[in-house]
């Protein structure tokens, strides 16, 4: 076991997946606990890793709104601190937009740790976002997993997180629909509708971007190519810059009508380009079949 002691703090709304995210991380090996108070974190840290029979290096914590606010507020300087001290620190956000959260919370019938002396469901709701807002900005990955199944948000924490060393940044492809929404946690977003559309090719309409026929298509129209190599060049300019300024996680949608074509095959391209020259990089297709959608916990 490596004597680097490895901290991923797991943040976020209650309904959007919390409990998951530590039962992930504690299958991957790590010490975990739920709930935990943020001003404890260093005490914690140092009785855990302590040499012995039971010594962790791994250590995950849940920390949410249910802190008190001075150290919610204390959270970002914290981090730094640990950092400082050589710990590597995650900071992981999870959120859900609050329709699927409202839709959650009635299916378990499970009470909001805010929803206290009759506060309305969505009222906390709303506490529970301005209290953690200061969390979220500090995060060093966030996660929307309004349409995340459990399988989806557990791979993605093996992947992009437990997988990430020191010093490493993680990037992110992933194509989206613009008739679905923006996904919430892009750091860059490229339009491609733009773009000439397979879909009005009836032979090409009930295929993806993973099709060579689709790939084909777009490849011959000149404006895909120059589109392509644009924001190529772009990503291998300043992903570089990224790393060198510390950050950790980077994600770049690609946007197109119904995240079905256009989208798909760019996203594929651009991975596998990105892949030669940088590790590690992992896509993403929000609008292609998905694994069954299990409910995401309301906690």
């Amino acid at each position: 076991m490596s004597d680097e002691k490895r901290l991923i703090i797991v943040s976020g709304l209650s309904g959007s997946g919390k409990s998951v995210a530590l039962h992930v991380l504690e299958d991957l090996g790590y010490y975990c606990i739920d709930n935990m108070p943020a001003a404890l974190l260093k005490s914690l840290l140092d009785e855990v890793t302590q040499p012995g029979e039971k010594r962790a290096t791994r250590v995950a914590v849940g920390v949410d709104a249910r802190n008190r606010l001075h150290d919610i507020e204390a959270l970002p300087e914290l981090i730094s601190d640990l950092r400082s001290a050589n710990v590597q620190t995650d900071l992981l956000f999870l959120q859900a937009n609050d329709d699927i959260l409202l839709k959650r919370y009635s299916e378990t019938r499970r009470r909001h740790p805010l929803a206290d002396q009759g506060t309305e469901l969505r009222a906390a709701i709303a506490s529970e976002r301005e209290l953690l807002g200061q969390v979220i900005n500090a995060a060093d990955l966030i996660i929307d997993t309004s349409r995340t199944s459990i399988y989806e948000l557990a791979e993605e924490i093996r992947e992009r997180v437990d997988r990430r060393e020191s010093n490493m940044l993680s990037v992110l492809i992933e194509s989206f629909g613009f008739k679905h929404g923006i996904p919430s946690d892009a750091d860059f977003v490229f339009d491609l509708r733009c773009l000439p559309n397979p879909y009005w090719n009836t032979d090409l309409r009930g295929l993806t971007g993973r099709d060579s026929e689709v790939g084909k298509f777009l490849d011959a129209e000149p404006d895909f190519t120059q589109m392509y190599e644009d924001i190529l060049a772009f990503l291998k300019r300043w992903i570089p810059k990224y790393l060198s300024f510390d950050r950790s996680y980077l994600t770049v949608a690609i946007g197109c009508t119904g995240g079905q074509h256009r989208s798909v095959y760019m996203t594929e391209k651009l991975t596998a380009a990105l892949q030669e020259t940088h590790d590690p990089v992992h896509k993403l297709h929000n609008e292609l079949p998905n694994p069954p959608t299990d409910s995401i916990e309301t906690r």
